[in-house]
């Protein structure tokens, strides 16, 4: 059953509070382009139509709330969990409040905490979009009003400013190292198609590759992006490609699972086959063998979110591309 505030319309609004469509859509945008007046004029008719929900009337009449939504893709990852503590870390120097949730990498749930978030007139959202977000959905969520930031990944051609590290750099360094000892039967494991950092990892993989003039048709085998995915994808490498000596994976998590898998094998890792991950997580230097990895620093980024949240508040214009440099660090698995 349909309430009977359901089909209350903007212009609904403006009728009762005796102002423009403009000058209530400039009070749902906490513009400062409208008199204290007429705000508490279009305030005191949304309340009394039940235009929208009082929670958010509330939030209106002090413009902007200090909450940050954090909306990260999978927090069972090790990365993105110290992602978001690095965010966390810049959002209280700045006097906000982040509010973390996880999507757990799908698009029907991250539509849906966006919509409640939405509900509690947070300042802005850092995001790190799940797969099949769209250009149009970001673009939508920005036009309603709302600052939005993407990390880690981006949405093509869409309005939101990107912090990214440098992801082709990042396994071009990898598989450079690799070629380097003169091993050529390498191949890429990890990630899936639907996630804009896969296509640019692969994109450094092969731009190595093309380097060294080796031909890029090396194996490169999607895998969920844990441990047993790593697992799983080995084994599946290794039945077809026996003599493969060296892996570039697309994360820690992933290498973590290929290291496992290599033993099973009766292969030592690190020496029979060398192993490089992405990401750097703390415990990769503890592993046996330890880990060699590209290094993301996620303080970095979270600095860097939080500049561009800044100047986004203050109506500035933030770069719509920034990239995070990375560096390789070698250990006992590839050296």
């Amino acid at each position: 059953m349909k309430n009977k505030t359901d089909n209350i319309t903007i212009f609904d609004v403006a009728k009762e509070a005796q102002v423009s469509k403009s000058t209530v859509s400039l009070v749902l945008t906490q513009s400062d382009k409208v008199s204290d007046k007429s705000k508490e004029k279009v305030l005191q008719a949304i309340d009394k139509l039940g235009y929208v929900y009082n929670r958010d009337a509330a939030a209106l009449r002090s413009r902007r709330s200090n909450l940050v939504a954090l909306v990260i893709n999978d927090l069972t990852n090790p990365y993105s969990a110290q992602l978001a503590v690095g965010l966390e870390n810049h959002i209280h120097a700045l006097g906000m409040l982040p509010m973390l949730v996880n999507t757990a990498e799908s698009v029907d749930r991250q539509t849906q905490v966006v919509k409640t978030l939405k509900e509690y007139n947070v300042a802005a959202f850092i995001m790190c979009p799940a797969p099949g977000t769209t250009q149009q959905w970001v673009d939508e969520l920005i036009n309603s009003g709302f600052p939005v930031i993407h990390i880690m990944r981006e949405v093509p051609f869409c309005a939101a400013p990107t912090i990214l590290p440098d992801n082709k750099k990042g396994s071009h360094l990898a598989t450079t190292h690799i070629l380097q000892q003169g091993i050529e039967d390498i191949a890429f494991i990890g990630g899936t198609d639907d996630i804009s950092d896969y296509h640019e990892r692969l994109a450094g993989f092969k731009s190595a590759l093309q380097y060294f003039k080796i031909s890029d048709d090396k194996p490169c085998l999607n895998a969920v992006t844990n441990r047993q995915g790593g697992r799983d994808a080995f084994n599946s490498l290794y039945a077809q490609y026996p003599d493969t000596k060296a892996i570039i994976c697309f994360n820690d998590v992933i290498a973590y699972g290929v290291i496992e898998a290599i033993r099973e094998q009766g292969l030592i890792p690190g020496k029979d086959i060398k192993v490089v991950g992405f990401d750097d997580l703390a415990d990769s230097c503890l592993m046996s063998p330890s880990l060699s990895s590209v290094t993301i620093n996620a303080n970095e980024i979270g600095k860097r979110a939080c500049h561009v949240l800044q100047e986004l508040l203050s109506h500035g214009t933030p770069a719509v591309r920034t990239l995070i440099d990375v560096h390789l660090k070698v250990r006992d698995s590839s050296q």
